[in-house]
């Protein structure tokens, strides 16, 4: 089908899908009569994601940056703490922590997952961290083993895993989200399983789950007064109200349901996007790689252009073509933010570099063969005009 301009159909960056029994588990959600936090639908979501990830405690929320937030409590920030966080991510894996009062320390990344660069933290950890937040970028595993390395003799820095992109990736068989103490995931409308808005946090430190569960709670001991533990409870501690309506959990269990589904899917459009630009290399392209062992989310696309100029050419000529691609994060090392939560300046030209020069493609669920042809030939005209 075309516009009335004469163009084929746009292709949107990103469209959300229902998988499965979304609507159906909807109305019985609202006709069960338990909409808020905690519900049915809640305890059968949170059933599917333990279950993958081995966590002791899983605790849907309101967003990601509600579950990073709930870690930024459950660290019981002093004045003087430190947090590492990659320059390369969304602003709320650091937010979280700055909202606590801990200053941030901003850590590269490495070229070949785009994840914590383990050189540079090693550079970096002082007496003042407390922890140390990772991203499984694209829902391929940062490098495990070099981090492990690096905090092996810091029992007292926690890690974290900002595990947005990487639900139901795996590095060396072990799920990722399972490795830090701490692990929040997304739900949000971009991600591989969304319910329009929503996150979760996994507990894998079993000495942390009492104390999440207060905090959670709005910092009472509901949970322990559930299960039996105290013959009622009150107000105990600091928290909020984190819970992820049980209506917004319904929609999230049927996409889950469907996971096996949505992963091929998703599978199928990375290997296709692969597969049709091997040729771009001759143009300076470099493609995304999975490293031996690791077994990738699928949660985008992207590419590595040979410079700002290319990039922001190629993206201009697509979006005149109705094809939308984007570029991703603005390094927060240097951004009005990052300066000012800052506990010193640090020196990160991986971040400055990729940032400058990444690109992502279409990227969702019902993106067909001929979408994907389209957008493949779009790019390689695109790119071929600006550096060809």
């Amino acid at each position: 089908m075309t516009d009335f301009r004469g163009h084929a159909d746009p292709i949107r960056f990103n469209v959300p899908s229902m998988e499965g029994n979304e609507m159906i588990y909807l109305e019985e959600s609202l006709r069960g009569g338990h909409t808020s936090s905690s519900g049915p639908f809640s305890t059968r979501a949170r059933a599917i994601l333990q279950e993958d990830s081995g966590a002791h405690e899983v605790m849907l929320t309101t967003s990601c940056t509600a579950a990073l937030e709930l870690s930024a409590l459950l660290l019981d920030l002093r004045p003087g703490d430190t947090v590492v966080v990659p320059s390369f991510t969304f602003s709320t894996s650091a937010l979280a922590f700055a909202s606590r009062g801990a200053a941030l320390v901003f850590c590269d990344i490495e070229t070949t997952t785009l994840g914590l660069d383990p050189k540079h933290l090693a550079e970096l950890l002082d007496d003042r961290v407390r922890a140390v937040v990772v991203v499984h970028y694209g829902g391929v595993a940062c490098d495990v083993d070099g981090i492990r390395k690096v905090l092996a003799d810091r029992p007292d820095v926690a890690l974290i895993e900002d595990n947005a992109h990487g639900l139901f990736g795996r590095w060396k068989g072990q799920p990722l989200g399972s490795f830090g103490g701490l692990t929040s995931l997304s739900f949000h409308e971009t991600k591989n399983f969304t319910c329009g808005e929503g996150g979760a946090l996994l507990v894998n430190d079993p000495a942390a789950v009492d104390r999440a569960r207060i905090l959670y709670d709005k910092g009472t001991n509901r949970r322990a007064f559930l299960l039996g533990q105290v013959d009622k409870y009150s107000w105990v501690d600091t928290g909020s109200s984190f819970g992820l309506s049980d209506l917004l959990a319904a929609i999230l269990l049927a996409q889950l349901e469907k996971r096996d589904q949505i992963q091929a899917k998703r599978q199928h459009v990375h290997e296709s996007y692969l597969a049709a630009l091997t040729h771009t290399a001759e143009l300076g392209v470099t493609l995304p790689s999975v490293p031996d062992g690791c077994d990738a989310a699928y949660h985008l696309f992207h590419v590595l252009m040979p410079d700002k100029q290319s990039r922001d050419g190629v993206m201009a000529q697509m979006r005149q073509e109705d094809i939308n691609p984007t570029f991703h994060y603005v390094p927060l090392h240097s951004s009005t933010g990052g300066r000012r939560f800052a506990a010193r300046e640090t020196d990160c030209p991986v971040t400055t570099d990729v940032s400058d020069r990444l690109m992502r493609l279409p990227f969702f669920n019902g993106l067909t063969d001929a979408q994907i042809e389209r957008v493949v030939d779009s790019f390689t005209r695109a790119t071929t005009a600006a550096v060809g």
